[in-house]
């Protein structure tokens, strides 16, 4: 499983360019490209999907620090896991919160752990806990081995991947403005 590779609880393939709020929005043609991809993906469930009730093999995951734990460790026995595809997915956040805020409490009084994985970095993962103040664990799941073990793993659809371009500045202040990304995309063959 590459870093290409996502949770496929989570939705739509993100782009990886930041925008500013005054930024116009992408070209309708990519639009169309994610809003396609994520139809799909809500039309389909893979086969090879964990079913309900299946004992999980341990697995090395990270915490938030870097440090080597396991599935084990911080899930003990019956427990919510969460896949998420990592910080920088707006949906991801949006869900997070809402389980801090609504899930946590009822699981908490069951006394039953709330687990949030991901295969990013750990350093993504403590910047979620941070930027949401989560109260329960959140880890790396390092190359989605524990996603692929459960069968969730989905990647971006080759329309999708076909959509790149690539813009380097030295000089952190500098973007690259909304007129160089839609002639960089008019200039992609095909």
């Amino acid at each position: 499983m590459s870093d290409r590779e996502y949770p496929l609880i989570t939705g739509v393939n993100g782009t990886l360019m930041a925008r500013a709020a005054t930024a116009a929005e992408p070209p309708s043609e990519t639009a169309d490209v994610f809003a396609r991809e994520q139809a799909d993906l809500a039309a389909v469930v893979p086969s090879g999907i964990a079913p309900v009730g299946t004992v999980l093999p341990d697995a090395e995951l990270l915490d938030v620090n870097g440090a080597a734990t396991t599935l084990s460790a911080v899930a003990g026995g019956t427990s919510v896991l969460v896949f998420y595809r990592g910080a920088w997915c707006p949906y991801c956040n949006i869900a997070l919160s809402v389980y801090q805020a609504h899930l946590l409490p009822a699981l908490a009084e069951r006394g039953i752990p709330l687990i949030a994985i991901s295969p990013q970095k750990p350093d993504g993962s403590l910047t979620m806990q941070q930027k949401h103040d989560l109260a329960f664990t959140v880890a790396s799941d390092p190359g989605n081995v524990l996603a692929g073990r459960l069968g969730i793993l989905t990647g971006p659809s080759p329309e999708a991947r076909a959509v790149r371009w690539i813009d380097v500045h030295p000089g952190y202040s500098t973007r690259a403005e909304p007129r160089q990304v839609i002639e960089a995309l008019d200039d992609l063959p095909g």
